[in-house]
């Protein structure tokens, strides 16, 4: 069985910044980075599906109709328009939006239905800062909570895990999926540092590792193994996995200040499974890393350990 890749190409072609002198970290060129690591996996231990296109009130599963018919509405046919202080959409942002949301979707039902069993989503915008009513930190709408409602609602799933390791806390998922006893979402991050959130948790079924500055590999790994994540993942049983993939936690990613290399990336994602078991279906969808090379590197890791588990 082969690890199933979604992608689209019209999710290269959402920008960020509106003149092209500037650089934006959350920028094109990070899923040519996916790419080239995509294609140093041996050619038949994938297969890729274009992303559908998800419906507007798909995106209703996770947001509230109000944001979502604004953000409908106000998506730009030419120039740009900036929603947020660091998140932008160009004519291509909605539909690229509309490829991640599809693919994320897809992949659950691909995983759910097998005979294929894990399945990464190369997609953007990413999704995790997203809440119910707001962008934020890059992200417009929140891709793994609408794939994990899908779940729920077309497949009767009852236990869903979301694992969400990036230099950032996913503090729209959380806002989201707090207090929600069918999934378990368990996050990794830089504490204190953008978006100031997730320590404290908002309720019991989030559970969150805050890591210090210069936190490396030997720190992450022993703050990840003194958590309860392990036993909480085996008692908690999900019948599906879901990855918020950040790979800005890495040394070379200098939009913040931890230390972690690409073993580390392929180190956490072969713990979780064999946390939940080998058997429960796995979707990865891609969050933060940007520094090409190094985002490049830990994808290969992260790609490796879901075709191998």
């Amino acid at each position: 069985m082969s690890l199933v890749i979604y992608s689209h190409p019209v999710c290269r072609k959402h920008e960020n910044a509106p003149d092209v002198m500037l650089t934006h970290p959350e920028r094109p060129e990070r899923l040519d980075a996916v790419e080239a690591a995509i294609k140093r996996l041996p050619s038949d231990a994938y297969q890729r599906v274009e992303a559908p296109a998800a419906r507007q009130e798909d995106y209703e599963l996770a947001h509230d109709p109000r944001y979502v018919q604004a953000i409908f509405d106000q998506a730009p046919s030419e120039g740009f328009l900036r929603i947020d202080g660091d998140t932008a959409m160009n004519p291509y942002t909605l539909d690229a939006s509309r490829r991640a949301v599809g693919g994320a979707m897809a992949a659950v039902d691909r995983v759910l239905e097998g005979p294929e069993r894990r399945a990464f989503c190369a997609i953007r915008p990413p999704g995790h800062h997203a809440a119910p009513c707001r962008p934020a930190g890059f992200c417009i709408f929140n891709n793994i909570v609408i794939a994990a409602y899908h779940a729920f609602h077309r497949h009767g799933i009852e236990r869903i895990a979301i694992v969400d390791f990036d230099v950032h806390h996913g503090d729209g998922t959380e806002e989201i999926v707090a207090g929600s006893e069918p999934i378990l979402f368990l996050s990794c991050f830089q504490h204190p540092f953008y978006p100031y959130s997730g320590i404290p948790p908002l309720a019991e079924n989030c559970l969150p590792v805050g890591l210090e500055n210069l936190t490396d590999s030997a720190g992450f790994r022993r703050a990840i193994t003194e958590s309860v994540w392990f036993e909480r993942l085996a008692d908690f049983k999900p019948q599906l996995l879901l990855f918020s993939a950040g790979f800005d936690a890495h040394k070379q990613d200098l939009l913040a200040g931890l230390l972690l290399q690409e073993e580390d990336f392929a180190w956490i994602t072969r713990e979780v499974i064999r946390a939940v078991g080998e058997d429960v279906p796995v979707v990865s969808l891609l969050e933060g890393g940007y520094d090409l090379e190094a985002l490049e590197a830990s994808v290969l890791a992260h790609l490796q350990v879901l075709n191998d588990t």
